[in-house]
């Protein structure tokens, strides 16, 4: 039996409250180009952020990601005027994640003209930082961004969870991936999910490490066990090629499924996705 949708909008028809899902566009951005490549290596450019927003937004999309991928790893801020000159440009909203390391970087991002703020690397290595966002921003504008790759290895008793706080300290099937892919943690990735919720965090983003720019579908057994663990809409990420894919994602428990490839690449539209999925019976954001 399905999951039910983890956190997914509402939209009301004849007074009765209908769940929905979104498709949200990502912009990976690296010195101002949108690039995409698989995990995160091998990047090819994939046009200029704000035609590509632009271009999204019109064919559907629901929200617009943009990651600056570059930017943790180079120990800088986000690129604020792409976010300003991406945010002049759109109706959706924008959620922007890379480099965001206090909270002032967080509210310059937010002045810039984003709708929330994805953190990564800073909060596993200062988990408060979630708290402090949430209490500045509330909860609605933070998002914390989870990079999973499967694992076998041991947890190891290090912050940010104590053992008593990890998954009952057991083999995780998933470990943390940080700063762009260039260093691995042994730190469940589900129980530092749920740590997250915990602190404040509003949204999960959930990026499969094995599956980002494969094609080859969402990591569905990480989405349930992430969807289980926390009370919190989670947006699918990593692998999503085709309607297939994101019908999957819905059906594991994800309220928003993100796509990058695909639409950079003009295998297909938002628009036809939506189409697609409507047509199997699925309610999305009009």
């Amino acid at each position: 039996m399905p999951a039910p949708p983890c956190g997914a909008g509402e939209e009301q028809r004849g007074g009765e409250a209908v769940l929905t899902r979104r498709i949200i566009a990502c912009l990976d951005v690296r010195d101002g180009r949108v690039v995409k490549g698989v995990q995160f290596q091998r990047l090819r450019d994939s046009g200029d952020p704000v035609e590509r927003a632009l271009e999204y937004q019109r064919q559907g999309a629901d929200e617009i990601v943009l990651l600056d991928v570059s930017a943790t790893p180079d120990r800088r801020a986000t690129c604020v005027d792409v976010v300003a000159a991406v945010r002049r440009s759109l109706s959706i909203p924008l959620t922007v994640g890379g480099g965001v390391q206090t909270v002032a970087d967080a509210e310059a991002l937010l002045r810039a003209g984003a709708d929330k703020v994805g953190v990564n690397s800073a909060a596993v290595a200062r988990p408060e930082l979630l708290r402090e966002l949430a209490q500045r921003f509330g909860s609605q504008c933070v998002v914390l961004a989870i990079d999973a790759q499967r694992s076998t290895s041991l947890v190891a008793n290090r912050p940010p969870l104590r053992a008593s706080q990890a998954a009952d300290s057991r083999r995780p099937e998933w470990r943390i991936v940080v700063r762009s892919g260039r260093e691995r943690i042994e730190l469940d990735a589900v129980a530092w999910a749920r740590f997250g919720a915990g602190l404040g965090a509003g949204e999960i983003l959930l990026t499969s490490w094995d599956r980002d720019g494969t094609a080859a579908g969402y990591d569905l057994d990480l989405l349930r066990a992430v969807c289980a663990a926390v009370g919190l809409p989670v947006v699918a990420s990593g692998g999503g090629a085709g309607s297939e894919h994101l019908a999957q994602a819905y059906a594991a428990g994800a309220s928003a499924a993100l796509v990058a490839s695909i639409l950079h690449d003009g295998v297909t539209t938002v628009g036809a996705l939506k189409n697609t999925l409507r047509g199997r019976g699925l309610r999305l954001r009009p």
